[in-house]
């Protein structure tokens, strides 16, 4: 596995631009000469619940299974992404508003229930954030950047601490009662690297999930919401595209039918770790000015 700049520090301060004027995540961890980022788009108005890119993923990366425990609040076995699942399908029932039929999926199609409801249907995986909070904090260089811009953990590296469990503004990492380890999406690092398509995005019957060059990615799924827009589809936007966002751009964004907190997505994702510099300033100049009254309290009681 090629390896790069990873372990604490914050990384998105400066560093090289990417096409879309964003931070180059591969450049900034010291690939000098890299590939283009690659990444997801997960276009939810096409997707059928299949779960068929949770499936592939399991098999493709020896994933444990989940058991069958359902919720009870919808037709979802895995629930949330974790340790175990690293691609999880959300099914969300709401009331259906009235859109055109002709630029939905047909049949089964996250508009297309009985009764004035409908289904909303979204692949959620890791974001494999241009600011990567779990990078930051990870003490023992687990998890790292590739060539690609995407960030993958290292098993035989990893000590457990859990700490990018906690530092990941998604939720998306978790650590796994058989070994102790993190653990995630990898985008298929060892696919990448022989020029195939991640499991997901290549048994995905619908297209939902569609992978490649980030900035390719992101031109279409433009286009996409600008065709839903003309066609009546209010709602759709896209999440996790901008690079100017909280995060610097996701390597893996979503074309949404309603609010982010709906897909239970943060409204406005911020890297967790954005502050430390100026915290650890503030911590300096706080020690220092101790240190000078100390000082000068000494001095000032001596004979």
């Amino acid at each position: 596995m090629a390896h790069a700049a990873s372990g604490p520090g914050p990384a998105f301060a400066t560093g090289p631009a990417d096409a879309a004027g964003g931070l180059d995540p591969a450049a900034s961890s010291g690939y000098a000469d890299h590939p283009p980022r690659m990444g997801f788009f997960t276009d939810t108005s096409v997707c059928i619940g299949c779960k068929a890119c949770e499936v592939a993923c399991k098999e493709w990366n020896a994933v444990p299974a989940d058991g069958l425990d359902l919720t009870g609040m919808s037709y979802d076995n895995t629930g949330a992404l974790g340790a175990s699942t690293w691609r999880h399908v959300a099914f969300i029932e709401q009331p259906a508003p009235a859109v055109p039929d002709s630029v939905l999926p047909d049949p089964g199609g996250p508009i297309a229930g009985g009764d004035g409801v409908r289904w909303l249907m979204s692949s959620d995986v890791c974001k494999h954030c241009t600011e990567a909070a779990c990078l930051d904090v990870c003490p023992t260089g687990a998890l790292l950047r590739t060539e690609f811009g995407t960030v993958v953990v290292q098993d035989d590296v990893c000590n457990g601490c859990g700490y990018c469990v906690s530092a990941c503004p998604f939720g998306v990492i978790g650590r796994r009662e058989s070994d102790g380890g993190a653990h995630k999406c990898t985008l298929c690092y060892d696919r990448l690297g022989d020029g195939l398509t991640p499991a997901c995005a290549k048994a995905c019957p619908t297209e939902s999930i569609q992978f490649g060059p980030l900035d390719e990615l992101r031109e279409r799924a433009a286009g996409r919401v600008t065709e839903l827009h003309e066609a009546g589809v209010s709602d759709a936007r896209l999440y996790g595209a901008d690079p100017a966002d909280g995060i610097g751009g996701a390597g893996a964004f979503f074309l949404l039918l309603d609010e982010p907190e709906v897909y239970g997505l943060p409204p406005d994702p911020v890297v967790t770790t954005r502050d430390l510099p100026r915290i650890w300033r503030h911590a300096a100049t706080a020690a220092a000015s101790l240190a000078v009254a100390a000082i000068l309290s000494g001095a000032w009681r001596r004979p």
